[in-house]
């Protein structure tokens, strides 16, 4: 069964000043739909077309360079759509704060190292706020992968996640990686991130 790109949860424009409407447009409607058209044209006529984009993700290192890329794609992005919202940001309630400030010191503490595996990230990629082993953890993958891959360096459960791409903010931020991660915080969805933790 083909892969489908979901509309965003949102408007284009719902995130605005913080990311852009066009970048949203052309992240979400070209990069995104990318992602999910070249997926399925790597699985078409495989075992792969009957598994989970869960299942590719997580034997990313037993499938081809193109199903790992492109189900790390899909992935990523709909986990990142649904990790952002209008009228979001601010701070964490609740379980998730207590838990970040007893992992990182504080809050601020959390968003610096959070900010630095991102800008620290050679090339492209994501910075990650996971669940491993019960307890939180930053970390960052490089390209499309993601925590929960096989592969991964640190594997763990990602609750929150910023695309470090540059066609996720250079646009409107040009080669300023560190501005665009500032303002990621203002539209972050932490009710999200909070049932994602209490999930995990």
């Amino acid at each position: 069964m083909a892969f489908t790109l979901a509309p965003l949860p949102y408007g284009y424009d719902a995130l605005e000043p913080h990311i852009d409407t066009q970048t949203m447009q052309i992240h979400h409607d070209k990069h995104h739909q990318a992602y999910v058209d070249n997926l399925n044209k790597a699985i078409a006529g495989t075992d792969n077309e009957k598994k989970s984009l869960e299942e590719l993700v997580k034997h990313a290192g037993s499938i081809s360079p193109a199903v790992r890329n492109n189900g790390g794609g899909h992935w990523n992005h709909h986990f990142f759509w649904e990790s952002l919202a209008g009228n979001a940001g601010g701070k964490p309630s609740g379980k998730l704060a207590e838990a970040i400030d007893a992992t990182f010191g504080s809050f601020d503490a959390f968003k610096e190292k959070f900010n630095n595996a991102g800008i620290t990230r050679f090339g492209s990629g994501w910075a990650w706020l996971i669940v491993k082993d019960g307890k939180l953890e930053v970390s960052s993958t490089p390209n499309q992968d993601n925590p929960l891959m096989d592969v991964a360096e640190v594997k763990g459960t990602p609750i929150l996640g910023a695309d470090v791409w540059e066609h996720a903010y250079y646009l409107k931020y040009q080669n300023k990686r560190a501005d665009y991660l500032s303002a990621f915080w203002n539209v972050v969805n932490w009710a999200k991130v909070a049932e994602r933790f209490e999930a995990a």
